[in-house]
């Protein structure tokens, strides 16, 4: 019986289904082509995806901000400083995860202090449930940022931020201008240096745990500070031209006003200011022509101011001397059909008495007797139809004709400012390099420094010989003396010219005015150079040494005083670079060529 035990038992075999191996086998090998697959296409195909799903989850990035740099006058007064605020902004995913729009008490109060709508505010919340930041409300008070975070509202969060102030208002807003919401500049010195004044923020990004812990700083950036401005402005002086001027244009009734007062040795500009003006601190409803930096911008045919260049380029050509007598006579003559005139017949005049009368008669003899390459070139040489170099945005060319034929009626009517077309700062640039005896110089509206108040030789150059613009100067102080007193400065010795112009439009003048003075002072030493410029007064007055001049006389007394300088009125001297002359023997050496450039 065992032996037929063993024999089946030896001659058993297992049967293995065979399809059941190569389905097990199948699926094996399926995952594992499936898993390889996988991990070629993670890791060749499309890496970036997963680094950017674990870097949203582990990697983060902290900012350390920094404040925008603060913009102050020539004595260290702030103009622009940035002040801490608070930000307020939502997380529509918190808020709705954790049942926030349940706290409608505290909704409204929300909506109240923001002055929001409660039902607009939610909504706008919560219009894509999946977004994690949404603003609230910009730029907060701290008083009204304690409050809301008081109210405990879930989402709801506070960030810190700063907000531009600019302490002087309206005063010097053309010159400063204002920022965005955010910081950035777009007006003025803060959009031409917006840069310089921003910085840049720090930054650091490192990896964190599941737990919130730093394990790798990856990338650690330092802040780059922002600078502070140093602006060539006197905030004194510009504070009293502001007050002068507005109370100007709204005694006279006058559309707008300007004033420049510039440094005549260094091109600095100590006062520029604009009316009317606007709040850089609060601009809701503000009209756009407010914003307009018209000193800069808006150009005039400056009349009779223009007659100074007139004399001295006559005075530069050489047959016209100080003592020399043009004759005006009959008091008015045509040229190609058209009329040049005087109130009266003046007869014969010296270059003097032609500034003193503001004669065209007078201006239009001079130029007619220049060569017109000669005469033009003077224009261009003052820098009429160029920049200043200001760097201020929005800087006009003003208008200077660069054309080969011209009229001998065009060359006469240029001779008292019609034809051209010049800013207020040009015209101060002019009267400065009058003062500084022709030299002209670049203007900039950031202090030189005392160490290094080197002009380079790209911002400044002789245009005019030093007797002829010193002469020019002594003659300016004859025409207030003797014919615009309403200009005059106590206890200082001033020199300067009206200006009385129709408004240029389309097709030829309208009824409106613009009335002008510039001057310089003091005469024995001259200082500082000061343009007024009163657009289309709308009373009874409107010449320049009506609306204008007197405006000049403030300012420039004001300015004399804030700079210590002292009073001249009894000294009958001019400071030359080979030193001090009287104011005869300018004259009188002038006269007989033996007055050389310094």
């Amino acid at each position: 019986m065992s032996n037929n035990v063993s024999k089946k038992a030896i001659n058993y075999k297992p049967k293995t289904v065979a399809w059941r191996f190569y389905v097990v086998l199948s699926v094996v090998v399926l995952i594992y082509v499936s898993l390889a697959a996988r991990s070629a296409y993670i890791q060749v195909v499309e890496p970036d995806m997963l680094k950017q799903q674990g870097d949203l989850r582990s990697l983060r990035i902290s900012e350390n901000e920094v404040h925008r740099g603060a913009i102050v006058d020539r004595n260290g007064d702030e103009l622009a400083v940035s002040v801490p605020v608070q930000t307020v902004w939502a997380d529509p995913k918190t808020v709705i995860e954790q049942n926030g729009l349940a706290m409608v008490e505290h909704w409204q109060a929300l909506a109240d202090v923001l002055d929001q709508n409660v039902i607009e505010l939610k909504n706008r919340i919560t219009e894509n449930p999946r977004r994690r930041f949404v603003y609230v409300e910009r730029q907060l008070s701290p008083a009204m940022a304690t409050y809301i975070k008081q109210l405990k509202i879930p989402g709801i969060f506070l960030r810190k931020e700063s907000k531009r102030f600019y302490p002087t208002g309206e005063i010097s807003a053309h010159v400063v201008g204002f920022t965005d919401i955010d910081d950035q500049g777009i007006e003025g010195i803060e959009s031409v240096y917006n840069k310089l004044l921003t910085g840049e923020s720090g930054k650091k990004r490192y990896r964190k745990d599941a737990k919130g812990n730093p394990v790798e700083i990856i990338e650690d950036i330092e802040s780059s500070p922002p600078k502070d401005l140093v602006l060539s402005i006197d905030q004194r002086i510009q504070a009293l031209a502001y007050k002068e001027l507005k109370g100007a244009v709204r005694a006279f009734k006058a559309t707008s006003g300007s004033v420049v007062v510039t440094n005549v040795h260094t091109g600095e500009v100590l006062a520029l200011v604009n009316s009317p003006s606007y709040n850089p601190n609060n601009r809701s409803g503000v009209a756009v022509h407010r914003l307009r930096n018209r000193a800069i911008t808006d150009f005039y045919e400056p009349g009779s101011a223009m007659k100074p260049l007139t004399v001295l380029s006559a005075l530069e050509f050489g047959e016209v001397k100080a003592n020399s007598m043009i004759d005006t006579s009959p008091g008015w003559m045509r040229i190609g059909g058209r009329r040049i005139s005087d109130p009266i017949n003046r007869g014969k005049m010296s270059p003097e008495d032609i500034l003193i009368q503001s004669s065209n008669m007078g201006t239009s003899k001079l130029a007619l007797s220049l060569p017109k390459d000669f005469f033009l070139d003077k224009f261009f040489e003052a820098g009429f139809g160029e920049q200043t170099g200001i760097e201020l945005m929005g800087e006009s060319s003003g208008i200077m004709h660069q054309r080969q034929r011209w009229s001998q009626f065009e060359l006469a009517t240029l001779s008292y400012g019609m034809g051209v077309a010049t800013t207020p700062l040009q015209l101060a640039r002019f009267y400065s390099t009058l003062a500084n005896g022709g030299i002209k110089t670049a203007l900039t509206i950031l202090k030189r420094d005392k160490d290094t108040n080197v002009i380079s030789v790209e911002d400044s150059e002789r245009v005019f010989s030093q007797k002829n613009s010193l002469a020019v100067v002594n003659m300016l102080e004859s025409v207030v003396d003797e014919h615009v007193k309403r200009a005059k400065v106590e206890g200082y010795r001033v020199g300067g010219k009206t200006g009385t112009a129709f408004k240029a439009m389309a097709g030829g003048y309208g009824n409106d005015y613009v009335g002008l003075f510039s001057g310089i002072g003091p005469i024995s030493h001259p200082e500082i150079a000061v343009v007024v410029v009163i657009n289309e007064p709308g009373g009874d007055l409107y010449h320049g040494g009506e609306v204008a001049a007197p405006v000049f006389s403030r300012v420039m007394k004001g300015a004399l005083r804030l700079l210590n300088i002292a009073p001249d009125a009894n000294s009958q001297t001019v400071v030359l670079g080979q030193g001090a002359i009287s104011t005869t023997e300018v004259l009188n050496k002038n006269q007989k060529g033996e007055l050389t450039d310094a």
